[in-house]
């Protein structure tokens, strides 16, 4: 029997409780023994979680379960950096493995609780840290192992990706889903780190990690959130065949690393475009297998709570056969590489420009565009309202950023155009 001890009985704690107590006898006959769950440090004893619980389980005293001698597995699921780092550090110290599902902490702190496991010996278990119930860490980290990764693309924050499916649903306002999605519990009260890309930031870092070999790279990463798409912009798009979604990005491209999260506009046509509400999806490139797409549910109690399970069974049987680290967790660069300067990445772009309906208006902007090398794919320009502003939108071929944020610059100082430019990125290989 392998004891663990839990620090945590919110959302993911309850999951993966319920999961270990009710599948108690299909974990014993898949795996040959048994996993105990012997404690659970929560702030709160007496709260209802609807689970019965064995009689002393539930302390409030996180050390009941970092010092005792007979738990060998810690799993810190209070989310956080602090206290949530001090307690991992110390079981780590107490010569205890632990599983986590702290992205947040991974992403900023993860080469100092690595380094600090590898220096004793122990194993940190992080499945369900990116992408919920999706097994995405063991899918880089094993099942493609041989690959070299040249993209990965994903959609990694169910509130964001929720909140663009009901906008283009229902052509309705980024606000009013936004209080939907925080009324139907899709969204935190503080929704920040989800609708401005920082949830998927950090899961971006530790996916950049496992792929790349980067030192878990968060404040290297671009970063933009979806609270100033318009419906408008979505409609635009879907007139052109593409879709919108807040997609986190790692690829290769000439030795160098791109790391960034914006809203993108896709091809309705790729799979990863048709994965909608909650749902998240990660889209992987690899040199020997080619294009792979992992779909499931990103977050929530049971799916977080699975892929926790599965940590914890991993580490059991890796005790069992008195091995540590059999799929190592390595915190230096496994090669040399440089993570790419945003302005000198290179993309398709959309652009909306809120100009006067006269002529003469588009051959100004599109020399203001050739000036700086973006050549024009396509234009809409729908309605006519003569001597006031109206949209025009423009599709371009690829571009460097630093030329499309200048020449953005220079646009909107232009008398004919009355608004600031809306740009959007543009993946589209097919049109490359």
């Amino acid at each position: 029997m392998i004891n663990a001890g839990m620090i945590g009985f919110g959302t993911v704690g309850t999951g993966t409780t319920k999961i270990l107590l009710e599948n108690r006898d299909i974990l014993r006959e898949r795996i040959g023994f048994e996993i105990n769950l012997k404690k659970i440090a929560t702030r709160d004893i007496h709260k209802d979680r609807g689970i019965k619980l064995p009689e002393g389980m539930l302390t409030s005293d996180v050390d009941a379960v970092l010092n005792d001698p007979d738990i060998q597995i810690v799993v810190e699921l209070i989310g956080g950096i602090i206290p949530a780092k001090d307690y991992i550090l110390k079981a780590i110290k107490n010569g205890k493995h632990v599983v986590t599902a702290n992205k947040a902490l991974l992403a900023t702190d993860g080469v100092e609780i690595f380094t600090a496991a590898q220096n004793a010996g122990v194993e940190i278990g992080f499945e369900a840290s990116v992408a919920g119930g999706i097994p995405i860490i063991k899918v880089i980290r094993e099942g493609l192992v041989a690959d070299r990764i040249k993209a990965v693309y994903g959609i990694i924050n169910g509130t964001s990706n929720y909140i663009l499916t009901k906008m283009t649903d229902e052509n309705v306002e980024f606000s009013v889903v936004l209080k939907d999605a925080q009324q139907l519990g899709y969204a935190e009260a503080d929704p920040t780190l989800d609708i401005e890309g920082i949830d998927s930031a950090h899961k971006l870092a530790i996916l950049a990690y496992l792929a790349y070999g980067i030192p878990f790279p968060f404040n290297d990463i671009y970063i933009e959130g979806i609270s100033n798409i318009s419906p408008q912009d979505i409609n635009f798009a879907s007139d052109l065949g593409y879709k919108v979604k807040l997609l986190a990005i790692a690829k290769e491209t000439d030795g160098e690393i791109e790391l960034r999260v914006h809203p993108t506009i896709i091809p309705k046509n790729y799979l990863i475009s048709k994965v909608d509400g909650p749902f998240n999806a990660v889209y992987i490139d690899g040199d020997a297998t080619g294009s792979t797409l992992y779909y499931g549910r990103g977050a929530g109690a049971m799916p977080t709570g699975s892929a926790v399970v599965s940590d914890i069974v991993n580490i059991a049987r890796d005790i069992r056969k008195n091995v540590a680290e059999r799929v190592p967790v390595v915190v230096k660069p496994a090669r040399d590489v440089r993570i790419k300067n945003m302005n000198d990445i290179t993309s398709m772009y959309y652009f909306r420009f809120s100009a006067l309906d006269r002529p003469g208006v588009l051959s100004k902007i599109s020399g203001v565009l050739g000036n700086y090398n973006i050549s024009i794919a396509s234009v809409i320009q729908k309605g006519r309202r003569v001597g006031e502003a109206v949209p025009l939108v423009v599709l371009t071929h690829e571009a460097k950023e630093k030329d499309v944020r200048m020449a953005i610059e220079e646009i909107d100082r232009l008398p004919v155009v009355m608004d600031r430019t809306v740009f959007i990125r543009v993946e589209d290989k097919e049109e490359n």
